[in-house]
């Protein structure tokens, strides 16, 4: 008796994987328009400078989305879909694919944007096509296939996104050079968070200096309320804006966000085998936030060689899981070998999700989680603060010039201490003597106001509003950047267009 024949393999088909597709693009259908969902949340403040690359043509470019998981990646993209077909944009001309989705397993960006084409009746040499490819980490050598893409079509308009390890690799990854423009997006800063929970008439503009738009607040102690619990809930926009969410914060954080990046994100990308000694690294840096880590020291405690301790912290920045911060000396000068720095969450509600939620009284952690908040406003910077340490002294967070000159110095202080009592303040203003600095900014719990100490103006702002006014100072920049590279774009194309006229044609 012959044994019964195997079992055919059944591969899902072409027709079911653009059937897949077409669900991702629900405005392809009559009503033309994205999901409803994504339709009723508010638009972040960075909407405008990334829906102002997403239109651009000139420079042409490809935009690179990124940011933490859960900050808004994903809505931010069809909100930009919904701005381009609300602007007259064919609606089969939009295409959004997952790349994540496990059908879509095995195929490049060029398959998919073949697929995308031969089923809709589309011309990519032809037709201006937008083109938002999320979470694309997931495939191997994605910025090979978008500059394959970029290079081979110039009518396409391309995004993609990735919430881990996509800075790391455009970084050492030159396929992008000219070609991709990133666009990170941070937690939601303390304006945005403000704005997302109907708070933000707590803050006025108050005019502008320097090219930065000044504010003030009359209710100071409301402020604060509303910044401690940014604090404990601020990072992710559902957090901030659902009651259910945020009475179970630990599941939602340390479950939908931390854990997913720890288990499954830098294991597969990075083929992390121990995966405990990974968690508990991370959650000692957690705990420490805001404070001065040593290599030696955390070596020494966990018994983990300092090279695996570096690649460990390595892929937790990559993953935007935390930032470090490198430390100079009293003259601003780096260290060779800097073995000491501090280890910075990429936003505080992070700490309270992992262990306990703070309050106004919590004077211990509600400082380090303040200076937290501080550099999470700072989290866009191309150039990220350092800060500063000798045997005498500290500054919190020093702004550094191109070639090493302090432009900034700024003391976080969760306290209204160091208005009476100047002299904690003494190493701060002997930083601004020996770096030629002629102010000093430090953070309190509610005063405002300036003195001139030993011939340094020290401006005294609330912790709240500094957190509020860098954060909308961002966008405000973000979107200047943006308008004078767009002015020197068209100026270069028009100084081409007046060398290419013909001898005797007037300029």
């Amino acid at each position: 008796m012959s044994p019964p024949p195997e079992p055919a393999t059944r591969y899902v088909p072409q027709k079911r994987v653009l059937e897949r597709i077409a669900l991702e693009n629900p405005w392809w259908q009559s009503k033309g328009s994205v999901n409803e969902f994504y339709k009723a949340l508010r638009p972040r403040g960075y909407f405008g400078p990334f829906y102002g690359l997403v239109t651009q043509q000139t420079p042409r470019r490809a935009t690179v989305l990124m940011g933490p998981r859960r900050v808004g990646k994903t809505v931010m993209i069809h909100h930009a879909i919904q701005a381009l077909l609300d602007a007259g944009t064919p609606r089969e001309h939009v295409l959004y694919v997952s790349v994540d989705h496990p059908m879509y397993n095995g195929l490049g960006l060029e398959d998919l944007l073949d697929l995308y084409c031969k089923g809709r009746d589309l011309d990519p040499t032809q037709q201006q096509l937008y083109l938002f490819f999320d979470e694309v980490q997931y495939l191997r050598d994605w910025e090979v296939h978008l500059k394959t893409l970029f290079d081979g079509y110039p009518n396409l308009r391309l995004v993609v996104s990735g919430s881990a390890a996509a800075a790391l690799r455009l970084k050492s990854g030159e396929s992008g050079a000219g070609r991709f423009t990133d666009f990170l997006l941070p937690p939601l800063t303390f304006h945005e968070y403000l704005e997302l929970t109907e708070n933000g008439d707590l803050v006025e503009e108050r005019g502008a200096e320097e090219g930065s738009f000044v504010f003030d607040c009359e209710d100071i102690e409301e402020l604060n309320t509303q910044f401690i619990a940014y604090l404990n809930y601020g990072g992710y926009p559902e957090v901030a804006t659902t009651p259910a969410i945020r009475a179970d914060t630990e599941r939602y954080v340390r479950s939908d966000i931390i854990d997913k990046v720890l288990l499954r994100d830098l294991p597969s990308l990075y083929g992390i085998r121990d995966i405990q000694e990974l968690n508990s690294l991370f959650m000692v840096l957690a705990y420490n936030t805001a404070n001065e880590v040593s290599l030696n020291t955390l070596s020494k405690d966990s018994g983990v060689t300092k090279p695996t301790i570096k690649r460990y912290i390595e892929y937790l920045e990559a993953a935007f899981l935390l930032r470090r911060v490198e430390r100079v000396d009293r003259n601003a000068r780096r260290f060779k070998r800097a073995v000491s720095f501090k280890i910075y969450l990429t936003n505080p509600s992070m700490w309270s999700a992992l262990f306990s939620p703070v309050g106004a009284r919590d004077t211990e952690t509600i400082g380090s989680l303040a200076e937290t908040a501080v550099f999470a406003q700072w989290f866009h910077s191309p150039t990220p603060p350092h800060y500063a340490r000798w045997d005498k002294g500290e500054v919190d967070l020093v702004g550094l010039y191109g070639n090493q000159s302090p432009s900034w110095a700024l003391e976080v202080k969760w306290s209204d201490g160091p208005i009476k009592r100047n002299g904690q303040l003494k190493q701060a203003i002997a930083f601004c003597h020996a770096n030629n600095l002629d102010e000093l900014t430090v953070t309190t719990r509610t005063h405002r106001g300036g003195v001139l100490l030993d011939s340094v103006l020290v401006e005294f702002y609330p912790t709240a509003l500094y957190c509020y006014t860098v954060g909308r100072n961002a966008v405000s920049g973000m979107r200047s950047e943006m308008a004078r590279e767009r002015r020197a774009a068209r100026l270069g194309a028009l100084r081409q267009r007046l060398r290419r006229k013909p001898p005797g044609v007037s300029e």
